[in-house]
């Protein structure tokens, strides 16, 4: 089976759009190019047409609206129940597939008997409330680059849908529209190399500053996590101010250790450091794909590629099953995920000289619908292919907001995983389009919550 790749090549790209590794000072889009929003190019600046052999359809506005019936105490049912698994790719025909995998999962088909890809029909479900594709035209003129940070964002959840460079593409991934303000209980688990694992839990709010009752000057937003599980970290509060501009100021954090009943500053919950209860598997800046300042690599916008992509996998959030069903030795249960034909960005990260961080290089794959992180293929310093994540998207489609369902995070050399954002056992449901106080995201908050 052979596929037409659109801008497969970074050559034809670097020649469009001018392709770089540094961070300039880019300036804002034309009103000429912003014309092309929403009829050339979808709202999010996406090609809205299907690919040549009718294998990625046309993008026709996305899904914006539940299942009939649909109750949030049952989670995220899926809207297809009837679409069937088209092919499987496995070690044994991987070399058929191979022009449209990354190479993390071509490593993790050749390491792993058990991890498989089940290939359905492209469903291009991604969709945002039509307020946001109003404020993505609004600021697309006005909205520039300043070296690695951004300048009037204004709440734009897409400051550069016609990216010029990779700094733009990652940035259009960090500030993607993720409900206003979300509240969220779910479990991670490091999977060790044997199958062993255990469980840990989290509750998070994420408020975007917009929606907050009092503002802060070059905010993006207000974060405050809490481990409920296990009780060697049960009671520890996260706090987390986010800016915009990241070349004007840094990320500020606090962590409230349960244990010395204090809160002190986290310089720590930045770049590459580790992070609680993960066994080292996730560096901070790899939370939600990728997260914070990108200032220590040079980035390179390579192009789009048509690549198989975790994908509408609604499976996962079926609430009749156990996670001893869902977790196996090296991955998850392959039965219940599920691969689909979408077109991506490719964005390669290479560690500056004057930088220090664990991955040398990282290859990003960003949804062209959605601008989100879907892989991600992280090498040590001496380049070899170290960490794959996999990160599985839906559209919640009572919120119009194309999110996780979960996400993995796979080390190569020992075998083990980290299994994020599953909440099968959680009766509570998330909540979109919550607005935030300020006094609940300061220093002393963590304190009054403290316990």
């Amino acid at each position: 089976m052979k596929h037409v790749n659109i801008l497969a090549s970074g050559v034809l790209l670097a020649a469009i759009f001018g392709a770089t590794t540094s961070a300039p000072v880019a300036a804002a889009l034309s009103e000429k190019q912003v014309e092309k929003l929403g009829t050339e190019l979808t709202p999010m600046g996406a090609n809205p047409n299907g690919n040549e052999d009718g294998s990625i359809p046309a993008w026709t506005g996305g899904l914006t609206s539940p299942p009939e019936g649909w109750d949030p105490k049952n989670g995220y049912v899926s809207p297809f129940p009837d679409d069937q698994v088209k092919f499987t790719i496995t070690a044994d025909n991987l070399d058929q597939y191979r022009d449209h995998l990354s190479e993390g999962q071509v490593a993790l088909l050749k390491k792993y008997d058990n991890f498989k890809m089940p290939v359905y029909q492209t469903r291009r479900t991604a969709a945002l409330p039509q307020k946001m594709y109003d404020k993505i035209r609004e600021q697309a003129t006005k909205v520039e680059q300043n070296g690695y940070g951004i300048v009037d964002l204004n709440g734009s959840p897409v400051p550069f849908p016609i990216p010029e460079n990779g700094v733009q593409a990652i940035w259009n991934h960090n500030v993607r529209y993720l409900g206003e303000g979300l509240e969220r209980h779910y479990n991670w688990f490091p999977v060790r190399g044997n199958g062993d694992y255990y469980k840990v839990g989290f509750r998070s709010t994420r408020v975007y500053d917009q929606y907050m009752d009092r503002q802060s000057e070059n905010r993006l937003l207000n974060y405050m996590g809490e481990f409920t599980n296990p009780p060697t970290l049960e009671g520890t509060i996260q706090l987390v101010h986010d800016p915009i501009d990241q070349v004007k100021e840094t990320r500020s954090a606090w962590i409230y250790n349960v244990g010395q009943r204090r809160v002190r500053r986290a310089p720590d919950l930045a770049y590459d450091n580790a992070n609680d209860g993960t066994e080292g598997l996730r560096t901070t800046d790899q939370f939600d794909g990728y997260n914070g300042a990108p200032d220590r690599y040079n980035w390179k916008l390579v192009g789009k590629k048509e690549i198989y992509v975790p994908y509408n996998g609604y499976q996962l959030s079926d609430k009749s099953l156990t996670y001893d069903e869902i977790l196996q030795k090296n991955t998850l249960n392959s039965d219940l995920m599920r691969y689909e034909l979408h077109r991506v960005w490719v964005v390669e990260a290479t560690l500056r000289e004057d930088s220090s961080h664990i991955y040398g290089k990282r290859t990003f794959y960003l949804d062209e619908d959605s601008w989100t992180v879907l892989l991600e293929d992280a090498y040590d310093t001496r380049g070899d292919l170290w960490r794959v994540g996999v990160h599985g998207l839906i559209q919640f489609y009572d919120a119009d907001v194309p999110w996780y369902r979960f996400n993995i995070y796979h080390d190569l050399n020992n075998g083990s995983y980290l299994a994020a954002g599953l909440a099968n056992e959680i009766d509570e449901p998330w909540t979109f389009g919550i607005e935030g106080r300020y006094i609940e995201f300061q220093p002393d908050a963590l304190r009054r919550r403290g316990r």
